[in-house]
C-alpha cells in the first residue's frame, strides 16, 4: 500500500474545497471529512467584523506540514490536506480548508478533527480583526 498523500500550504491566494477533494482522493478511501473555516461577522462577543488580516510566522508552513504528517499516520488514512490563508479576507471568505480521506468515516472524522484542532492550537498564524466602527483586535497572539 502506498503512503498517504499530504498537501499543506500557507498562502495569500484564495482557497478551494475542490482542490482539497482532489488532493486527498484515493481509490481505497470510502470517506472524506472536510472542514472549511470562513470569516464571520462577529467574534469574541463583538459584532461588526468587516475584515480579517491574517499573518503567519515564517515557521508556520513547516509546523503545519509536521501536524499533517502526524495525522497521515492515522489508521487507514489515505490523504491529508491543510491550507491556511494569509492576507486580507472579508466576511464569507475561506480562511482554512482541511480534508482527510480514510477507508471509513470514523477514521476520516477523527483525523479531520485532530487536524483542525492541532492546527488552531499550534500553527503560529494570527489575525487582526477590523470592525465596522473602526476598531480592531488581535487574536492568536
Amino acid at each position: 500500500m502506498s503512503s498517504p498523500s499530504v498537501v499543506t500550504d500557507v498562502r495569500d491566494s484564495p482557497l478551494s474545497v475542490d482542490e482539497a477533494l482532489r488532493a486527498v482522493s484515493h481509490p481505497r478511501a470510502g470517506a472524506v471529512a472536510i472542514f472549511v473555516g470562513t470569516v464571520r461577522e462577529h467574534d469574541e462577543g463583538r459584532e461588526g467584523v468587516t475584515v480579517l488580516d491574517y499573518s503567519a510566522h515564517p515557521d508556520a508552513a513547516d509546523r503545519l506540514a509536521e501536524i499533517a504528517a502526524t495525522v497521515s499516520q492515522g489508521h487507514q488514512v489515505h490523504g491529508v490536506y491543510a491550507v491556511h490563508r494569509t492576507g486580507s479576507l472579508r466576511v464569507g471568505d475561506l480562511a482554512v480548508v482541511c480534508a482527510v480521506s480514510a477507508e471509513h468515516r470514523a477514521e476520516a472524522f477523527e483525523g479531520g478533527r485532530r487536524l483542525i484542532e492541532v492546527l488552531k492550537a499550534q500553527v503560529p498564524i494570527w489575525k487582526r480583526q477590523q470592525y465596522v466602527d473602526g476598531g480592531h483586535s488581535w487574536v492568536g497572539m
